[in-house]
């Protein structure tokens, strides 16, 4: 189980506690109501800043791959670009000792 399954399940049942526990206590209509706002913004404002985190750490984790990414290429890029500058050098080498053999 992936550890936000994890936490989301943890906030989820402590709601359902919190939410429990408060309708099934000897208050007044408005104390509940006013005790459930209170839980429900409580809880919210927990799962906000849980989400909120989440979304950092995989901005994060993408930039990071990405910056590796890009790298890996540009060096890929340069290795082909000497093998080929390596290869048209070549190229030309045999090219001169053939007309020089040939002359």
């Amino acid at each position: 189980m992936s550890k936000g399954k994890l936490v989301a399940g943890m906030l989820a049942g402590a709601a359902a506690g919190a939410v429990l526990g408060i309708l099934l206590a000897p208050d007044s209509g408005k104390s509940t109501r006013d005790k459930l706002a209170k839980k429900s913004k409580e809880y919210g404002d927990k799962v906000k800043d849980k989400a909120n985190s989440l979304a950092e750490s995989a901005k994060e984790k993408y930039s990071k791959i990405r910056g590796e990414a890009e790298d890996t290429l540009d060096n890929a890029k340069s290795k082909a670009n000497d093998a080929f500058d390596t290869s048209k050098s070549k190229a030309n080498e045999y090219k001169n000792e053939a007309k020089t053999s040939f002359s």
